[in-house]
């Protein structure tokens, strides 16, 4: 029997952004710009765009002007926190009026501070229970805690996400989204079931259409496997997790060998990244990629990514109205 793709996912996160389903696109440093947050909302969902590449407030305002453009519908701005001063790109986001600032890595309690202040909704990225209840406690609306399966940045530990959600659940009050490792429909259902009231997806969404990245990046998130992962920068003590390379292992070689800590740090610079997720070359370069990859056979537009996620869960959930009978 065919199921048909309910009209809304209704939980607490979708009532709190204003959206249908509660899937939440991630940062996506380089590739997130208004295409591909526009057409993630547009499909019922909440998109960011992120300041990577948008670091001055001229140009992260145009941005927001152009996402605008492309949809009547909710979305968010990104900002990694310790990069540089982002005072002045989250104010320019808040006097755009941009509803959702999602916040990532380092004391997020200032800006949250500053976003209750003109009524913007934060959502913040933790690792674990620990991280949540401050954001908690500083005011955030909402967190989204990663595991370890999550490409790009994770915590510190490996704990994974089917364990870390139901814990993060069990400390804190504000909504949790799940996060790392999560492409499907069934994931979402199984992340609803843990107690998690939504999920944020970022490798899922490089494999897409309007994603901003080169096509041979995202072919070969289609084309991988789960073992074609790797962590870099754990002696940084920022670990992340890309797509395995001729590059990345060099610098996976470099920190275990010794080399000076500059030297590392040099070798992961952006414009290494840059060179393969805008420029194509994946063997010369590093490009982030969570274990999802298993689960991605495809590249296609952000709409039907969403769309088939939320028939999955319905008929997921179906399914687990059966056994249940």
């Amino acid at each position: 029997m065919d199921i048909a793709a309910p009209a809304t996912i209704a939980t607490r996160v979708t009532s709190l952004l204003g959206i249908r389903y509660p899937i939440i696109q991630g940062g996506l440093a380089r590739v997130a710009l208004a295409d591909l947050a526009a057409a993630v909302s547009n499909a019922g969902g909440l998109g960011q765009i992120t300041i990577a590449t948008l670091e001055t407030p001229e140009k992260l305002r145009a941005e927001i002007r152009r996402c605008r453009t492309l949809t009547d519908k909710p979305f968010g701005v990104n900002f990694p926190i310790g990069r540089m001063d982002i005072w002045p790109l989250i104010d320019t986001a808040l006097e755009e009026k941009v509803p959702v600032i999602a916040l990532t890595a380092g004391n997020p309690a200032p800006y949250i501070k500053r976003c209750l202040e003109v009524g913007a909704k934060t959502l913040v990225l933790t690792a674990g229970p620990e991280l949540a209840k401050k954001a908690e406690a500083a005011g955030a609306d909402m967190v989204a805690t990663v595991g370890y399966e999550g490409g790009g940045h994770l915590g510190r530990g490996d704990e994974t996400t089917m364990v870390m959600v139901p814990r993060t659940v069990a400390a804190v009050k504000i909504p949790v989204l799940a996060s790392g490792g999560i492409a499907t429909g069934a994931q979402m259902l199984a992340a609803l079931a843990l107690g998690a009231e939504g999920v944020e997806m970022g490798t899922r969404f490089v494999a897409s259409t309007e994603a901003r990245a080169h096509d041979n990046y995202k072919n070969a998130l289609a084309a991988a496997q789960p073992a074609d992962t790797m962590i870099i920068k754990k002696t940084l003590g920022m670990p992340g997790r890309v797509l395995q390379s001729p590059y990345s292992h060099r610098i996976v070689a470099a920190e275990g060998d010794g080399t000076a800590k500059e030297e590392i740090i040099a070798m992961i610079r952006g414009d290494k990244n840059a060179l393969g997720t805008e420029g194509g070359d994946l063997d010369n370069a590093y490009v982030w990629a969570g274990q999802s990859v298993g689960l991605i056979d495809r590249v296609e537009p952000a709409a039907a990514i969403i769309a088939r996620m939320v028939t999955e869960a319905a008929a997921g959930m179906a399914r687990l109205k059966g056994l249940l009978a």
